[in-house]
């Protein structure tokens, strides 16, 4: 009798340890923590991190608490691909990310042959979602989109005037500005110069001589923050006087430290700032009571885990293709209202208004 008994608890042992462990679901970050872009790379660090701990505290997805994991892509494309290698190693369900489209279009292909879901609070790009990837979705919407609002708004204010295009040779500086670009020829507008500068170029003498010289008094820049913000301060110290206008690169508080009071009037497209909406109102407070301020893509990306995790509920189960098939078939209310997609994950409806600086603050165009 003690022999079967011993015999019968050694069974069981073997049993317990042939069962898999139950594991934490990993939701991944792929972001530029460091490098010119970090300002971003910390919005969306906040905004995952936050929503990670919020359904930790309502008791996680599936019944499973979710375990958050950080990598930095320093805005590098191969470094990017290489997150997405370690996010598969990680077993990730999920990863936010990344912040730039040419990091993010690379990185997609990995996350879709290694089944992990992709929801990207900021790449615009429209390669992203052209590539017929099933697992790859955004809570932002496309340049096409963007440059359309960009584009309206410089036909019916300065038809009469002569604009230059610039552009940072960035797969998504490029993009929006071409698609500005496209847009405003579409619609009679057409530019006098459409020209480049290069990321990390400091003196913009060079193309401001060029653009006097031409007489233009519109600029429309597709690109990021720190190269449009020198773009906009050295037009001033040249005497240069000229409408500037930009898209969702241009969306943070850096770009007004770098021009202080020149960048007076600039205007911006960017998304429907949900900071002061009820839907938004307690995660905006608990941010602030922190001391931090979630512009941007914070609370994009506080969202990109807020569908996941409804998707994921619906489906019941945390599987790419699952939750992939639940976005598409559903709508999720997130703090950036109502999300719902179309077969590329696209969104269903975008958002995009234009903004004007003023004071060291953006503030819509009523």
């Amino acid at each position: 009798m003690q022999l079967k008994m011993s015999l019968l608890a050694l069974a069981a042992v073997a049993t317990l340890a042939a069962a898999p462990a139950r594991a934490d679901i990993v939701v991944g970050l792929g972001a530029p923590i460091t490098g010119p872009n970090a300002v971003f790379g910390e919005q969306m660090r906040r905004g995952t991190e936050m929503a990670v701990k919020d359904l930790n505290a309502k008791g996680g997805v599936l019944g499973e608490k979710l375990r958050f994991v950080v990598e930095d892509d320093a805005s590098n494309p191969s470094q990017g691909v290489a997150v997405a290698n370690k996010m598969a190693t990680a077993g990730a369900a999920l990863v936010v990310g990344h912040f730039n489209s040419a990091v993010t279009i690379p990185a997609a292909k990995v996350y879709a042959d290694e089944g992990i879901l992709l929801i990207t609070p900021a790449s615009t790009n429209p390669q992203l979602t052209e590539q017929g990837l099933e697992t790859v979705f955004r809570t932002c919407g496309r340049d096409d989109q963007q440059g359309d609002v960009a584009a309206s708004y410089l036909i019916k204010n300065h038809r009469n005037d002569r604009v230059a295009v610039i552009h940072d040779q960035t797969t998504y500086g490029k993009g929006l500005a071409d698609a500005t670009k496209a847009a405003m020829n579409k619609g009679g507008l057409q530019e006098v110069m459409y020209q480049a500068v290069t990321v990390g170029e400091r003196d913009m003498s060079a193309l401001i001589t060029r653009m006097r010289d031409a007489g233009v008094n519109v600029v429309y820049f597709g690109g990021l923050h720190t190269e449009g913000g020198l773009i906009v301060r050295q037009m001033a110290d040249a005497g240069m006087k000229a409408v500037f206008m930009s898209g969702d690169g241009t969306v943070n508080q850096e770009f007004w430290n770098i021009t202080g009071p020149t960048g007076e009037g600039a205007l911006v497209t960017f998304g429907a700032d949900y900071r002061d909406e009820p839907i938004a109102a307690d995660v905006v407070k608990r941010f602030r009571d922190q001391g931090y301020e979630p512009e941007a893509y914070t609370l994009y990306s506080y969202a990109a885990v807020q569908a996941w995790a409804a998707a994921a509920e619906k489906a019941g189960s945390p599987d790419s293709d699952k939750v992939s098939e639940a976005l598409r078939d559903g709508e999720y209310q997130t703090v950036i209202g109502p999300l719902s997609y179309d077969g590329k994950g696209d969104r269903r409806s975008t958002d995009y208004i234009i903004y004007r600086w003023s004071n060291g603050a953006y503030t819509p165009i009523k």
